[in-house]
């Protein structure tokens, strides 16, 4: 072998090295964000278990307060707002995995919208109907750990939504979307915004 073709190997083993190394490292970068998505995705879920965990004792609050009174208000009440409906959908998807795809981002982000909207309706049904629970201190501890809450959830969805902006620009962009496509690395899906956020609930009973 002549020093001219041992040239080209070497340059060829070199290249080879380079484009395997190069890989390797993107690979490595692509499971670190797959990874920070995972945890954020996890602190999302927190913030909505927080929720679950909380609304059963604002309504038990509310139930304690009116038990001098007929449950049907209660019960009606809650049945006009789809509280109950809404709750168990959403308590339904607790602790799930990080969405795969934007049907299963859509039906998790769904059920949570509707529990904000109906959970919105019967605390303010409830204030109407009893204008000396807002006074309550343990009304309104509950309300503020409940407002608390819908902030942490704002935050880390936030969070989460930076995350996933950050991996589908790593595996879209050139050349790392080579790595991305030989190694099964595929956009996650994101968030979408309430249509009905800015729509103030009504409540009619």
């Amino acid at each position: 072998m002549n020093k001219k073709t041992l040239i080209i190997v070497g340059v060829i083993a070199a290249v080879i090295v380079g484009c395997f190394g190069w890989y390797i490292s993107a690979r490595n970068k692509f499971v670190a964000l797959d990874e920070q998505l995972g945890q954020q995705w996890a602190m999302v879920e927190t913030q909505y278990q927080r929720r679950l965990d909380l609304i059963p004792n604002l309504v038990e609050t509310v139930k304690g307060y009116a038990a001098h009174e007929s449950q049907t208000f209660e019960n009606v009440t809650r049945a006009r707002a789809g509280l109950t409906d809404a709750y168990n959908q959403a308590n339904a998807l607790r602790n799930a995995e990080q969405p795969a795809d934007e049907a299963q981002i859509d039906n998790y982000n769904n059920a949570q919208q509707q529990l904000g909207r109906a959970f919105s309706i019967y605390v303010n049904a409830v204030r109407e109907a009893y204008p000396d629970l807002k006074a309550d201190k343990q009304f309104l501890d509950l309300q503020t750990q409940l407002e608390g809450t819908e902030n942490r959830i704002a935050t880390e969805r936030g969070r989460y939504t930076e995350a996933v902006r950050n991996y589908n620009v790593a595996i879209r962009t050139f050349p790392g979307s080579l790595a991305a496509s030989i190694g099964g690395f595929t956009a996650k899906p994101q968030f979408k915004a309430d249509a009905q956020a800015a729509t103030a609930p009504k409540v009619s009973f």
